[in-house]
Protein backbone atom coordinates (compact mmCIF):
# COMPACT_ATOMS: atom_id res chain seq x y z
CA UNK A 1 0.00 0.00 0.00
CA UNK A 2 1.42 3.45 -0.87
CA UNK A 3 2.18 5.99 1.71
CA UNK A 4 -0.22 9.02 1.20
CA UNK A 5 1.47 12.38 1.30
CA UNK A 6 0.36 15.44 2.97
CA UNK A 7 -0.25 17.03 -0.37
CA UNK A 8 -3.45 14.95 -0.42
CA UNK A 9 -4.76 16.23 2.72
CA UNK A 10 -3.63 19.68 1.85
CA UNK A 11 -5.22 20.01 -1.43
CA UNK A 12 -8.64 18.55 -0.27
CA UNK A 13 -8.63 21.31 2.36
CA UNK A 14 -8.16 24.30 0.45
CA UNK A 15 -10.89 22.18 -2.65
CA UNK A 16 -13.24 22.17 0.43
CA UNK A 17 -12.85 25.98 1.42
CA UNK A 18 -12.97 27.35 -2.69
CA UNK A 19 -15.95 24.94 -3.37
CA UNK A 20 -17.92 25.87 0.05
CA UNK A 21 -17.06 29.78 -0.96
CA UNK A 22 -18.48 28.76 -4.18
CA UNK A 23 -21.52 27.23 -2.62
CA UNK A 24 -22.84 29.85 0.18
CA UNK A 25 -21.93 33.30 -1.58
CA UNK A 26 -21.75 32.65 -5.42
CA UNK A 27 -22.13 35.90 -7.23
CA UNK A 28 -19.51 37.11 -4.83
CA UNK A 29 -17.11 34.22 -5.56
CA UNK A 30 -17.62 34.95 -8.95
CA UNK A 31 -17.40 39.04 -8.69
CA UNK A 32 -13.77 38.67 -6.70
CA UNK A 33 -12.75 36.05 -8.90
CA UNK A 34 -13.34 37.66 -12.08
CA UNK A 35 -11.61 40.92 -10.64
CA UNK A 36 -8.59 39.16 -9.73
CA UNK A 37 -8.53 37.10 -13.26
CA UNK A 38 -8.80 40.32 -14.79
CA UNK A 39 -5.94 42.47 -12.97
CA UNK A 40 -3.48 39.71 -13.70
CA UNK A 41 -4.31 39.87 -17.28
CA UNK A 42 -4.05 43.49 -17.93
CA UNK A 43 -0.68 43.61 -15.80
CA UNK A 44 0.73 40.30 -16.54
CA UNK A 45 -0.84 40.08 -20.34
CA UNK A 46 3.34 40.43 -21.49
CA UNK A 47 4.79 38.40 -19.48
CA UNK A 48 2.18 35.85 -20.88
CA UNK A 49 3.31 36.39 -24.10
CA UNK A 50 7.21 36.08 -23.70
CA UNK A 51 6.85 33.33 -21.49
CA UNK A 52 4.62 31.29 -23.70
CA UNK A 53 7.04 32.36 -26.74
CA UNK A 54 10.49 31.77 -24.77
CA UNK A 55 9.16 27.91 -24.31
CA UNK A 56 8.34 27.40 -27.90
CA UNK A 57 11.81 28.93 -28.68
CA UNK A 58 13.12 26.50 -26.30
CA UNK A 59 11.77 23.53 -27.28
CA UNK A 60 12.71 23.44 -31.04
CA UNK A 61 16.49 24.57 -29.73
CA UNK A 62 15.92 21.48 -28.09
CA UNK A 63 15.08 19.04 -31.25
CA UNK A 64 18.16 20.52 -32.77
CA UNK A 65 20.69 20.44 -30.13
CA UNK A 66 23.14 17.94 -28.36
CA UNK A 67 20.51 17.00 -25.83
CA UNK A 68 18.01 15.68 -28.48
CA UNK A 69 20.12 12.52 -28.39
CA UNK A 70 19.63 11.82 -25.25
CA UNK A 71 16.99 9.18 -23.77
CA UNK A 72 14.05 9.50 -21.01
CA UNK A 73 15.09 6.74 -18.89
CA UNK A 74 18.16 4.45 -18.94
CA UNK A 75 20.27 4.49 -22.45
CA UNK A 76 18.66 0.94 -22.90
CA UNK A 77 15.08 2.01 -22.39
CA UNK A 78 12.35 1.83 -25.56
CA UNK A 79 9.24 3.40 -25.59
CA UNK A 80 6.39 1.71 -23.51
CA UNK A 81 3.67 2.63 -26.05
CA UNK A 82 3.57 2.33 -30.31
CA UNK A 83 3.93 5.78 -31.66
CA UNK A 84 0.01 5.38 -32.68
CA UNK A 85 -0.82 4.85 -29.12
CA UNK A 86 1.71 7.35 -28.05
CA UNK A 87 0.24 10.06 -30.48
CA UNK A 88 -3.43 9.39 -29.19
CA UNK A 89 -2.64 9.76 -25.70
CA UNK A 90 -0.89 13.09 -26.02
CA UNK A 91 -3.92 14.62 -28.23
CA UNK A 92 -6.62 13.08 -25.93
CA UNK A 93 -5.07 14.38 -22.25
CA UNK A 94 -4.01 17.73 -24.07
CA UNK A 95 -7.51 18.96 -26.24
CA UNK A 96 -10.13 16.27 -25.53
CA UNK A 97 -13.27 17.99 -24.97
CA UNK A 98 -12.33 21.18 -25.94
CA UNK A 99 -12.03 20.25 -30.17
CA UNK A 100 -15.45 19.47 -29.87
CA UNK A 101 -17.11 22.15 -28.06
CA UNK A 102 -14.97 24.70 -29.65
CA UNK A 103 -13.96 23.21 -33.02
CA UNK A 104 -17.35 25.00 -35.11
CA UNK A 105 -18.00 28.06 -32.69
CA UNK A 106 -14.18 29.16 -31.92
CA UNK A 107 -13.58 30.25 -35.98
CA UNK A 108 -17.36 31.33 -36.11
CA UNK A 109 -16.81 33.89 -33.41
CA UNK A 110 -13.57 35.29 -34.41
CA UNK A 111 -15.40 35.65 -38.02
CA UNK A 112 -19.24 36.50 -37.09
CA UNK A 113 -18.98 37.71 -33.82
CA UNK A 114 -15.88 39.21 -32.26
CA UNK A 115 -13.01 39.07 -34.92
CA UNK A 116 -9.40 40.20 -33.69
CA UNK A 117 -8.91 43.43 -35.71
CA UNK A 118 -11.12 42.91 -38.81
CA UNK A 119 -14.86 43.94 -39.45
CA UNK A 120 -17.52 40.49 -38.63
CA UNK A 121 -18.45 38.70 -41.96
CA UNK A 122 -16.05 39.96 -44.32
CA UNK A 123 -13.23 37.67 -46.24
CA UNK A 124 -10.56 39.43 -44.45
CA UNK A 125 -12.59 38.17 -41.04
CA UNK A 126 -13.02 34.63 -42.32
CA UNK A 127 -8.67 34.42 -42.78
CA UNK A 128 -8.09 35.86 -39.62
CA UNK A 129 -10.45 33.53 -37.63
CA UNK A 130 -7.90 30.33 -38.38
CA UNK A 131 -4.66 32.12 -37.82
CA UNK A 132 -6.31 33.19 -34.62
CA UNK A 133 -7.53 29.84 -33.93
CA UNK A 134 -4.09 27.97 -34.91
CA UNK A 135 -2.64 30.38 -33.01
CA UNK A 136 -4.21 29.29 -29.79
CA UNK A 137 -4.37 25.21 -30.36
CA UNK A 138 -0.83 25.64 -32.07
CA UNK A 139 2.33 24.90 -31.37
CA UNK A 140 2.89 27.84 -28.53
CA UNK A 141 0.19 24.83 -26.53
CA UNK A 142 2.44 22.16 -27.13
CA UNK A 143 5.35 23.62 -26.68
CA UNK A 144 4.18 24.64 -23.17
CA UNK A 145 3.34 21.02 -22.48
CA UNK A 146 6.19 19.79 -23.94
CA UNK A 147 8.77 21.54 -21.83
CA UNK A 148 6.81 21.06 -18.79
CA UNK A 149 6.53 17.36 -19.63
CA UNK A 150 10.01 16.87 -20.84
CA UNK A 151 11.30 17.87 -17.05
CA UNK A 152 8.92 15.42 -15.54
CA UNK A 153 10.47 12.61 -17.76
CA UNK A 154 13.57 13.54 -17.61
CA UNK A 155 14.12 13.82 -13.85
CA UNK A 156 11.38 10.69 -13.08
CA UNK A 157 13.08 8.17 -15.72
CA UNK A 158 16.44 9.02 -16.28
CA UNK A 159 17.54 10.58 -12.98
CA UNK A 160 14.93 8.10 -11.08
CA UNK A 161 13.47 11.09 -8.90
CA UNK A 162 10.02 10.78 -7.95
CA UNK A 163 7.32 11.54 -10.39
CA UNK A 164 6.53 15.01 -8.79
CA UNK A 165 6.93 18.80 -10.08
CA UNK A 166 9.05 19.61 -6.85
CA UNK A 167 11.30 16.87 -7.67
CA UNK A 168 12.43 18.50 -10.99
CA UNK A 169 13.78 21.37 -9.08
CA UNK A 170 16.44 19.93 -6.82
CA UNK A 171 19.46 20.83 -9.56
CA UNK A 172 18.26 24.30 -7.57
CA UNK A 173 17.15 23.71 -4.87
CA UNK A 174 18.44 20.58 -3.18
CA UNK A 175 17.27 18.80 -0.21
CA UNK A 176 14.91 21.93 0.53
CA UNK A 177 12.26 20.01 -2.06
CA UNK A 178 11.69 17.21 0.51
CA UNK A 179 10.12 19.28 2.87
CA UNK A 180 7.54 22.37 3.22
CA UNK A 181 8.66 23.92 0.12
CA UNK A 182 7.95 21.17 -2.50
CA UNK A 183 5.10 20.28 -0.45
CA UNK A 184 3.36 24.09 -1.32
CA UNK A 185 4.46 23.23 -5.13
CA UNK A 186 3.00 19.64 -5.09
CA UNK A 187 -0.03 21.26 -3.75
CA UNK A 188 -0.26 23.88 -6.74
CA UNK A 189 0.14 21.55 -9.39
CA UNK A 190 -2.69 19.06 -7.19
CA UNK A 191 -4.90 22.00 -7.19
CA UNK A 192 -4.95 23.32 -10.78
CA UNK A 193 -5.30 19.90 -12.11
CA UNK A 194 -8.36 18.83 -9.65
CA UNK A 195 -10.11 22.13 -10.54
CA UNK A 196 -9.00 22.18 -14.28
CA UNK A 197 -10.76 18.79 -14.80
CA UNK A 198 -13.66 19.26 -12.93
CA UNK A 199 -14.27 22.62 -14.90
CA UNK A 200 -14.03 20.13 -18.30
CA UNK A 201 -16.20 17.89 -16.39
CA UNK A 202 -18.73 20.41 -16.28
CA UNK A 203 -18.52 21.92 -19.62
CA UNK A 204 -18.70 18.01 -21.02
CA UNK A 205 -21.53 17.57 -18.99
CA UNK A 206 -23.57 20.85 -20.65
CA UNK A 207 -22.22 19.97 -24.46
CA UNK A 208 -23.75 15.89 -23.66
CA UNK A 209 -27.26 17.54 -22.02
CA UNK A 210 -26.70 20.13 -25.17
CA UNK A 211 -26.80 17.09 -27.32
CA UNK A 212 -29.50 14.51 -25.64
CA UNK A 213 -32.25 17.96 -25.47
CA UNK A 214 -31.04 18.81 -29.49
CA UNK A 215 -31.52 15.20 -30.61
CA UNK A 216 -34.46 13.58 -28.18
CA UNK A 217 -35.75 16.86 -26.09
CA UNK A 218 -34.23 15.57 -22.98
CA UNK A 219 -34.29 18.78 -20.37
CA UNK A 220 -31.67 20.10 -19.47
CA UNK A 221 -30.80 21.05 -16.32
CA UNK A 222 -29.06 19.93 -13.17
CA UNK A 223 -30.74 16.84 -13.03
CA UNK A 224 -29.99 15.31 -16.54
CA UNK A 225 -26.12 16.57 -15.75
CA UNK A 226 -26.47 14.69 -12.30
CA UNK A 227 -26.90 11.42 -14.21
CA UNK A 228 -24.53 12.19 -17.39
CA UNK A 229 -21.65 12.68 -14.57
CA UNK A 230 -22.72 10.01 -12.08
CA UNK A 231 -22.82 7.71 -15.34
CA UNK A 232 -19.38 8.95 -16.89
CA UNK A 233 -17.74 8.74 -13.78
CA UNK A 234 -18.64 5.25 -13.10
CA UNK A 235 -16.79 4.74 -16.08
CA UNK A 236 -13.76 6.39 -15.91
CA UNK A 237 -13.32 5.07 -12.22
CA UNK A 238 -13.45 1.81 -13.49
CA UNK A 239 -11.30 2.65 -16.78
CA UNK A 240 -8.78 4.25 -14.03
CA UNK A 241 -9.01 1.36 -11.80
CA UNK A 242 -7.52 -1.06 -14.69
CA UNK A 243 -4.50 0.88 -15.27
CA UNK A 244 -2.62 2.96 -17.59
CA UNK A 245 -1.99 -0.04 -19.91
CA UNK A 246 -5.61 -1.10 -20.28
CA UNK A 247 -8.60 1.81 -19.65
CA UNK A 248 -6.48 4.31 -20.68
CA UNK A 249 -5.08 3.26 -23.39
CA UNK A 250 -7.49 1.75 -24.83
CA UNK A 251 -9.67 4.83 -24.41
CA UNK A 252 -6.72 6.99 -26.37
CA UNK A 253 -7.07 4.88 -29.59
CA UNK A 254 -10.56 4.91 -29.49
CA UNK A 255 -10.88 8.26 -28.78
CA UNK A 256 -8.55 8.46 -31.82
CA UNK A 257 -10.66 6.37 -34.31
CA UNK A 258 -13.93 8.20 -32.91
CA UNK A 259 -12.18 11.52 -34.08
CA UNK A 260 -11.12 10.67 -37.58
CA UNK A 261 -14.37 9.15 -38.12
CA UNK A 262 -16.05 12.44 -36.88
CA UNK A 263 -13.38 14.25 -38.97
CA UNK A 264 -14.11 12.32 -42.17
CA UNK A 265 -18.17 12.63 -41.95
CA UNK A 266 -17.30 16.73 -41.99
CA UNK A 267 -14.83 16.28 -44.81
CA UNK A 268 -17.22 14.49 -46.52
CA UNK A 269 -20.35 16.33 -46.08
CA UNK A 270 -19.35 19.75 -45.46
CA UNK A 271 -17.27 21.81 -48.53
CA UNK A 272 -14.37 19.62 -49.31
CA UNK A 273 -12.51 21.59 -51.48
CA UNK A 274 -12.66 24.49 -49.42
CA UNK A 275 -11.76 23.23 -46.32
CA UNK A 276 -8.68 21.85 -47.78
CA UNK A 277 -7.94 25.39 -49.32
CA UNK A 278 -8.57 27.14 -46.22
CA UNK A 279 -6.68 24.26 -44.04
CA UNK A 280 -3.23 25.11 -46.41
CA UNK A 281 -4.06 29.00 -46.90
CA UNK A 282 -4.71 29.32 -42.66
CA UNK A 283 -1.27 27.56 -42.53
CA UNK A 284 0.72 29.58 -44.61
CA UNK A 285 -1.70 32.74 -42.77
CA UNK A 286 -0.69 31.09 -39.65
CA UNK A 287 3.38 30.72 -40.24
CA UNK A 288 3.86 34.17 -41.91
CA UNK A 289 1.86 36.09 -39.18
CA UNK A 290 3.54 33.92 -35.75
CA UNK A 291 6.06 36.12 -34.48
CA UNK A 292 3.53 39.18 -34.64
CA UNK A 293 0.95 36.76 -32.96
CA UNK A 294 3.62 35.78 -30.89
CA UNK A 295 4.34 39.13 -28.99
CA UNK A 296 0.93 41.00 -30.16
CA UNK A 297 -0.20 42.94 -26.75
CA UNK A 298 -1.69 46.06 -28.28
CA UNK A 299 -0.52 48.63 -25.87
CA UNK A 300 -1.79 52.08 -28.12
CA UNK A 301 -5.46 50.69 -28.92
CA UNK A 302 -7.62 49.74 -26.26
CA UNK A 303 -10.57 47.55 -28.66
CA UNK A 304 -7.63 45.55 -30.00
CA UNK A 305 -5.66 45.10 -26.01
CA UNK A 306 -9.48 43.55 -24.61
CA UNK A 307 -9.75 41.38 -27.05
CA UNK A 308 -6.23 39.57 -26.63
CA UNK A 309 -6.95 39.91 -22.61
CA UNK A 310 -10.67 37.49 -23.40
CA UNK A 311 -8.99 35.32 -26.03
CA UNK A 312 -4.98 35.02 -26.55
CA UNK A 313 -3.76 35.86 -22.93
CA UNK A 314 -7.02 33.96 -21.61
CA UNK A 315 -5.63 30.97 -23.41
CA UNK A 316 -2.29 31.27 -21.86
CA UNK A 317 -3.43 31.62 -18.86
CA UNK A 318 -5.62 28.51 -19.23
CA UNK A 319 -3.52 26.20 -20.71
CA UNK A 320 -0.72 27.17 -18.08
CA UNK A 321 -3.04 26.21 -15.76
CA UNK A 322 -4.06 22.99 -17.76
CA UNK A 323 0.00 22.44 -17.80
CA UNK A 324 0.68 20.20 -14.55
CA UNK A 325 -2.11 17.78 -15.59
CA UNK A 326 -1.79 17.42 -18.99
CA UNK A 327 2.26 17.39 -18.68
CA UNK A 328 2.47 14.52 -15.91
CA UNK A 329 0.34 12.34 -17.94
CA UNK A 330 2.45 12.88 -21.32
CA UNK A 331 5.75 12.23 -18.90
CA UNK A 332 4.16 8.98 -17.76
CA UNK A 333 4.24 7.76 -20.64
CA UNK A 334 6.69 8.58 -22.69
CA UNK A 335 9.39 7.04 -21.08
CA UNK A 336 12.23 6.05 -23.22
CA UNK A 337 11.79 8.25 -26.00
CA UNK A 338 14.85 10.37 -27.35
CA UNK A 339 14.58 14.12 -26.27
CA UNK A 340 14.26 14.75 -30.38
CA UNK A 341 11.58 12.36 -30.79
CA UNK A 342 9.49 13.67 -28.21
CA UNK A 343 10.04 17.42 -28.31
CA UNK A 344 8.59 16.48 -32.60
CA UNK A 345 5.96 14.29 -31.44
CA UNK A 346 4.96 16.60 -29.27
CA UNK A 347 4.91 19.80 -31.21
CA UNK A 348 4.31 17.93 -34.71
CA UNK A 349 1.29 15.40 -34.63
CA UNK A 350 -1.48 16.78 -31.85
CA UNK A 351 -1.13 20.58 -34.01
CA UNK A 352 -1.55 18.50 -37.39
CA UNK A 353 -4.94 16.92 -36.27
CA UNK A 354 -5.96 20.06 -34.40
CA UNK A 355 -5.80 21.98 -37.36
CA UNK A 356 -7.38 19.89 -39.73
CA UNK A 357 -9.94 19.72 -37.23
CA UNK A 358 -10.65 23.22 -37.24
CA UNK A 359 -10.48 23.73 -41.00
CA UNK A 360 -13.19 21.08 -41.11
CA UNK A 361 -15.92 22.38 -38.09
CA UNK A 362 -14.81 25.82 -38.35
CA UNK A 363 -15.35 26.25 -42.63
CA UNK A 364 -18.35 24.33 -42.31
CA UNK A 365 -19.96 26.67 -39.79
CA UNK A 366 -18.69 29.46 -41.53
CA UNK A 367 -20.82 28.80 -44.61
CA UNK A 368 -24.05 27.70 -43.67
CA UNK A 369 -23.68 31.20 -41.58
CA UNK A 370 -22.54 32.98 -44.66
CA UNK A 371 -25.64 30.87 -46.67
CA UNK A 372 -27.96 32.10 -44.22
CA UNK A 373 -29.41 28.89 -43.59
CA UNK A 374 -28.81 29.07 -39.56
CA UNK A 375 -27.69 32.16 -37.69
CA UNK A 376 -25.16 29.81 -35.60
CA UNK A 377 -23.57 33.15 -34.23
CA UNK A 378 -27.07 33.54 -31.99
CA UNK A 379 -26.73 30.05 -30.96
CA UNK A 380 -25.17 29.03 -27.55
CA UNK A 381 -21.94 27.45 -27.74
CA UNK A 382 -22.54 23.80 -26.53
CA UNK A 383 -24.99 23.90 -29.29
CA UNK A 384 -23.30 25.34 -32.07
CA UNK A 385 -22.08 22.21 -33.39
CA UNK A 386 -25.30 19.98 -33.36
CA UNK A 387 -27.03 22.49 -35.08
CA UNK A 388 -24.26 22.73 -37.71
CA UNK A 389 -24.86 18.94 -38.41
CA UNK A 390 -28.19 19.74 -38.92
CA UNK A 391 -27.80 21.87 -42.03
CA UNK A 392 -25.69 18.76 -43.35
CA UNK A 393 -26.72 14.97 -44.47
CA UNK A 394 -27.50 12.49 -41.48
CA UNK A 395 -27.81 15.15 -39.15
CA UNK A 396 -29.15 12.35 -36.52
CA UNK A 397 -26.02 9.74 -37.07
CA UNK A 398 -23.59 12.56 -37.10
CA UNK A 399 -24.88 14.29 -33.84
CA UNK A 400 -25.08 11.37 -31.61
CA UNK A 401 -21.88 10.06 -32.97
CA UNK A 402 -20.71 13.41 -31.27
CA UNK A 403 -22.40 12.39 -28.11
CA UNK A 404 -20.10 9.69 -28.10
CA UNK A 405 -17.14 11.30 -29.14
CA UNK A 406 -17.86 13.76 -26.46
CA UNK A 407 -18.47 10.98 -23.74
CA UNK A 408 -15.59 9.17 -24.95
CA UNK A 409 -13.12 12.25 -24.33
CA UNK A 410 -14.89 13.03 -21.02
CA UNK A 411 -14.04 9.58 -19.58
CA UNK A 412 -10.38 10.04 -20.93
CA UNK A 413 -9.24 13.70 -19.26
CA UNK A 414 -11.25 12.53 -15.85
CA UNK A 415 -9.25 9.04 -15.43
CA UNK A 416 -6.03 10.42 -16.88
CA UNK A 417 -6.35 13.09 -14.34
CA UNK A 418 -7.20 10.56 -11.54
CA UNK A 419 -4.05 8.76 -12.44
CA UNK A 420 -2.26 12.15 -12.27
CA UNK A 421 -3.78 13.51 -8.92
CA UNK A 422 -2.71 9.54 -7.35
CA UNK A 423 0.25 10.17 -8.66
CA UNK A 424 1.26 12.92 -7.27
CA UNK A 425 -0.43 12.18 -3.86
CA UNK A 426 1.46 8.92 -3.46
CA UNK A 427 4.80 10.74 -3.46
CA UNK A 428 4.98 10.03 -7.05
CA UNK A 429 4.41 6.72 -7.49
CA UNK A 430 3.98 5.21 -11.15
CA UNK A 431 1.14 2.80 -9.83
CA UNK A 432 -1.03 4.85 -7.56
CA UNK A 433 -3.37 2.67 -5.42
CA UNK A 434 -6.87 2.56 -6.22
CA UNK A 435 -8.49 3.50 -3.37
CA UNK A 436 -6.65 6.50 -4.11
CA UNK A 437 -7.51 6.95 -7.40
CA UNK A 438 -11.04 6.16 -6.53
CA UNK A 439 -11.14 9.26 -4.06
CA UNK A 440 -10.04 11.65 -6.30
CA UNK A 441 -12.42 10.26 -9.40
CA UNK A 442 -14.87 11.02 -6.62
CA UNK A 443 -13.98 14.67 -5.65
CA UNK A 444 -13.48 15.68 -9.36
CA UNK A 445 -17.18 14.73 -10.48
CA UNK A 446 -18.33 16.30 -7.20
CA UNK A 447 -16.89 19.43 -7.44
CA UNK A 448 -18.34 19.35 -11.17
CA UNK A 449 -21.82 18.51 -9.82
CA UNK A 450 -21.60 20.92 -7.31
CA UNK A 451 -20.49 24.37 -9.47
CA UNK A 452 -23.05 23.12 -12.29
CA UNK A 453 -26.05 23.40 -9.36
CA UNK A 454 -24.88 26.56 -8.30
CA UNK A 455 -23.86 28.07 -11.57
CA UNK A 456 -19.73 28.42 -10.35
CA UNK A 457 -18.30 27.39 -13.41
CA UNK A 458 -17.00 30.39 -14.44
CA UNK A 459 -15.63 31.65 -11.25
CA UNK A 460 -14.02 28.19 -10.99
CA UNK A 461 -12.39 28.78 -14.55
CA UNK A 462 -11.51 32.32 -13.09
CA UNK A 463 -9.68 30.58 -9.92
CA UNK A 464 -8.01 28.45 -12.46
CA UNK A 465 -6.49 31.42 -14.61
CA UNK A 466 -5.42 33.09 -11.20
CA UNK A 467 -3.76 30.00 -9.77
CA UNK A 468 -1.24 29.95 -13.59
CA UNK A 469 0.39 33.17 -12.11
CA UNK A 470 2.34 30.94 -9.46
CA UNK A 471 2.75 28.01 -11.52
CA UNK A 472 4.18 30.30 -14.10
CA UNK A 473 6.66 30.63 -12.24
CA UNK A 474 7.71 27.28 -11.21
CA UNK A 475 7.64 26.84 -15.10
CA UNK A 476 10.80 29.20 -15.50
CA UNK A 477 12.02 27.30 -12.24
CA UNK A 478 11.77 23.70 -13.89
CA UNK A 479 13.53 24.99 -17.29
CA UNK A 480 16.46 26.49 -15.44
CA UNK A 481 16.64 23.25 -13.67
CA UNK A 482 16.44 20.80 -16.75
CA UNK A 483 19.08 22.99 -18.67
CA UNK A 484 21.39 22.62 -15.54
CA UNK A 485 20.87 19.08 -15.10
CA UNK A 486 21.38 18.44 -19.05
CA UNK A 487 24.59 20.71 -19.22
CA UNK A 488 25.80 18.80 -16.26
CA UNK A 489 25.32 15.53 -18.05
CA UNK A 490 27.15 16.44 -21.13
CA UNK A 491 29.79 18.04 -19.65
CA UNK A 492 33.24 16.48 -20.29
CA UNK A 493 36.79 16.93 -19.28
CA UNK A 494 38.65 18.99 -21.53
CA UNK A 495 40.55 17.14 -24.04
CA UNK A 496 38.22 13.61 -24.19
CA UNK A 497 35.89 12.56 -26.70
CA UNK A 498 33.01 15.07 -26.99
CA UNK A 499 29.86 14.21 -26.01
CA UNK A 500 28.02 11.02 -27.39
CA UNK A 501 25.31 9.04 -24.78
CA UNK A 502 26.84 5.61 -23.78
CA UNK A 503 23.20 4.46 -25.96
CA UNK A 504 23.72 6.08 -29.26
CA UNK A 505 27.36 4.69 -29.52
CA UNK A 506 28.40 2.07 -31.94
CA UNK A 507 28.70 -1.32 -30.46
CA UNK A 508 32.07 -3.03 -31.04
CA UNK A 509 31.39 -6.09 -33.53
CA UNK A 510 33.17 -8.91 -33.32
CA UNK A 511 35.95 -9.31 -35.31
CA UNK A 512 37.17 -5.38 -33.73
CA UNK A 513 35.08 -3.63 -36.06
CA UNK A 514 32.94 -0.57 -35.14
Amino acid sequence: MKKISNVFYITIGLIVLAVGYGVILPKQFESVTETVKGVVSSVFGWYYMLLITLLLVISIFLIFSPFGRIRLGKDTDRPQFNTITWIAMLFSAGMGIGLVFYGAAEPLSHYAINPATEEPNTNAAYKEAFRQTFFHYGIHVWALYGIVALALAYFQFRKEEPGLVSATLKPIFGDKMNGIWGTVIDVLAVFATAFGVATSLGFGALQINAGLHYLFDIEIGIRAQFIIVSIVTVLFIYSAWSGLSKGIRYLSNTNLVLTLALLGFVLILGPTLLIFNMFTDSIGGYLSHLVDMSLRTSPLNKTDRAWLENWTIFYWAWWISWAPFVSMFIARVSKGRTIREFMVGVLVAPVFLSFIWFSAFGTTAIEIQRAGVIDLAASDTSLIVFQMFSSLPWSSITSGFTILLIASFFITSADSATFVLGMQSTYGSLTPTNPVKFVWGLIQSTIALILLSVGGLSALQNTIIIAALPFSFVILMMVFSLFKSLKEEVRVPKGTQAFNPPGLRKTKKQGGEE
